[in-house]
């Protein structure tokens, strides 16, 4: 199947991927309770599902990876306290600055990797570089840091996968300095297919983590946040107040559990696919971690309607560089079409 906008091909996100028909026949039969009262069976099954996928006691759906990332950040950090992240991480980026409009949390960045504003190995974790920033809780005159973010993939590193010795190094210090650790894993299910490690593995290696539903794996609508059951429970009770108090939800979670079934290890078809379209453009492969296609030195205002006119729908990032998806709706004859439209037009 091809995403089409006008018959065309959308490489703008991995967001855009549509319910399959055996998803939507899922949805329809789905066993439904009111999720609100703890009385959804599907939802509960999710929970549980994902919860156990991590390594963690418990898990939360929510309608959206912003919602779990905000709740587990409240979760790890007290008003007045801060969270540590790189500059280009989505909690920081993309999030409209919830975290401190909502809960009174302090954020402070570090300009991570080579790139500094986005893609190369920018967003690239390297434990030292955090951990040199952290400030301490006993020193009045400091904001203290009460936790770090991590983010894998990373979006703007474009979708590098964490190198896990980094990931394992912040975890055992943080465990001996009182520092939460967050895990934004909206597309944590592409670095599992593309490195091997372990779900659990990525899961222990956190305090919290949100993770993503409605990316790659190609669910409609939700994400789910794992932790303790001490910190669930506080969760339920701010996903209430931010409004996400849902009832027969249960439609939507069996879309999450048939794309666990079904959609998680072809992943590996669109890290396939993100490599042919790095090939056919010239681009470095070496920078192709998953599903995520970079290209600088566009002219992105003159390429991006210009695809689109002939019905290729990229990300336009900056003015000199554009972002390529590829996702469940692109199969390899929407790559290879996107690929020679986009070669034609960079190469005028």
């Amino acid at each position: 199947m091809t995403s089409s906008t006008s018959g065309g091909v959308d490489l703008r996100s991995d967001t855009l991927t549509r319910p399959t028909p055996g998803m939507r026949a899922a949805m329809a039969d789905a066993e439904v309770g009111d999720d609100v009262y703890g009385e959804d069976p599907t939802v509960n099954a999710l929970e549980e599902r994902v919860a156990d996928l991590f390594g963690h006691e418990a898990a939360l759906f929510v309608p959206s990876g912003t919602m779990g990332n905000q709740i587990a950040l409240r979760l790890v950090c007290e008003p007045g306290q801060e969270v540590l992240g790189d500059a280009d991480a989505h909690v920081f980026t993309y999030e409209m600055g919830a975290a401190a409009a909502l809960f009174g949390l302090s954020s402070r960045t570090v300009v991570s990797g080579s790139g500094g504003g986005g893609y190369g190995d920018a967003g690239t974790v390297s434990a030292a570089q955090l951990i040199a920033q952290v400030r301490p809780k006993d020193d009045w005159h400091l904001t203290a840091t009460a936790a770090v973010a991590v983010e894998n993939t990373h979006n703007r590193g474009g979708g590098l996968v964490q190198p896990l010795d980094q990931l394992q190094e912040l975890w055992d210090w943080s465990r001996g300095a009182g520092v939460n650790v967050h895990l934004d894993g909206a597309r944590i299910w592409n670095a599992h297919v593309a490195s091997g490690v372990p779900l659990s593995t990525y899961g222990r290696l956190a305090d919290t983590a949100s993770v993503c539903l409605s990316k790659g794996l190609g669910a409609p609508v939700g994400s789910v946040l794992v932790a303790s059951a001490e910190r669930i429970a506080a969760a339920r009770l701010w996903r209430k107040r931010l409004g996400g108090g849902m009832r027969q939800v249960g439609v939507l979670a069996a879309a999450g559990a048939y794309a666990l079934d079904h959609h998680l290890e072809r992943l590996a078809e669109d890290h396939e696919h993100a490599r042919l379209l790095a090939d056919l453009l010239g681009a470095d492969p070496a920078r192709v971690h998953t599903n995520m296609v970079v290209l600088d030195d566009v002219d992105a205002a003159t390429v991006v309607p210009a695809a689109r006119a002939q019905g290729v729908l990229v990300g336009h990032v900056s003015a000199r560089r554009i972002r390529l998806v590829t996702h469940l709706d692109v199969d390899r004859a929407g790559v290879e079409r996107a690929a020679k439209v986009l070669g034609e037009l960079i190469a005028r």
